[in-house]
Order: structure tokens, then C-alpha cells, then sequence
């Protein structure tokens, strides 16, 4: 059993790891881990690294990068290939520097790998979904 934090009302859900792809909030109703990208403030993420027990990948990024643009449809692709077992997130680092610089983040677009609340590894610069894929997926064994 997993606990996962719904992405649309931030409750709290005990979900069964193999039903990770259906699990619905018991309090909304709506998915848990459908693979979308989600879009992440400063309370949203520390909830998620504080509560929810699924890895998370987050995309620190800003509209003005061109590298952050192309990768855009790559991050998405690997939030469905890596769903339901990891969550991805994005991070605008313009619309909230502080985040971008608590988590030390230098360049852009940076990925951030975190497991259980703690950062696991960090990648920099635009990469295919497969690379996306294939890095996490060897971070996290």
C-alpha cells in the first residue's frame, strides 16, 4: 500500500500498488496518477515530498527558455510512459525564483529526481523522452 496525495484536492489516499493506474481520490473522485505533468507551486511540492510515497521528477524551467520549450513535449511523454509509478512536475522558475534557488537550481531546463522527500539525483539540459525515461527509470533501479 502506497499513500498518495490527490494532485486536484491534496488528500491523502491509501492506494494498493497494483492499482496504482485506476486508483480514483476517495474524497473527489478524480485519478491519482494518470500521468499528467503537474504544474507545481511552492505548497503543492513540499506537499507531494512530504506526503506522497510515489518518486517525483520535477522539470524546473521558464517560459523564455528555448531549450525548456522543446523539451516540453518530451516531459510529457515520459509522465506517460512513467506513469503510474512515478509523478512528474513542472516548476516555473520565473513565476517563483525562491523555488528555483532552494533547490539550487543553476541552469534550465534541470530535472530533479526525488524519492521518499529527498533528492535522489539531478540532470541538466534538454533531453528526448526516451533519455527522460531511461535516466529515471536507472535512478530509481
Amino acid at each position: 500500500m502506497k499513500h498518495l496525495l490527490c494532485p486536484s484536492c491534496t488528500a491523502v489516499n491509501r492506494v494498493d500498488e497494483s492499482r496504482l493506474d485506476k486508483a480514483v481520490c476517495g474524497k473527489c473522485a478524480r485519478p491519482l496518477a494518470d500521468g499528467g505533468v503537474l504544474h507545481l507551486d511552492a505548497k503543492r511540492l513540499d506537499a507531494l515530498l512530504a506526503r506522497d510515497e510515489l518518486p517525483l521528477l520535477v522539470d524546473f524551467w521558464a517560459p523564455w527558455c528555448g531549450p525548456c520549450k522543446m523539451m516540453a513535449p518530451a516531459f510529457e511523454a515520459a509522465a506517460r510512459q512513467l506513469a503510474p509509478g512515478v509523478r512528474l512536475g513542472k516548476v516555473d522558475t520565473e513565476a517563483d525564483p525562491a523555488l528555483g534557488a532552494r533547490f539550487r537550481v543553476q541552469s534550465i531546463p534541470t530535472l530533479v529526481l526525488f524519492r521518499n522527500g529527498v533528492e535522489v539525483d539531478r540532470l541538466s539540459g534538454a533531453r528526448p523522452a526516451a533519455d527522460i525515461v531511461n535516466w529515471t527509470r536507472g535512478r530509481l533501479g
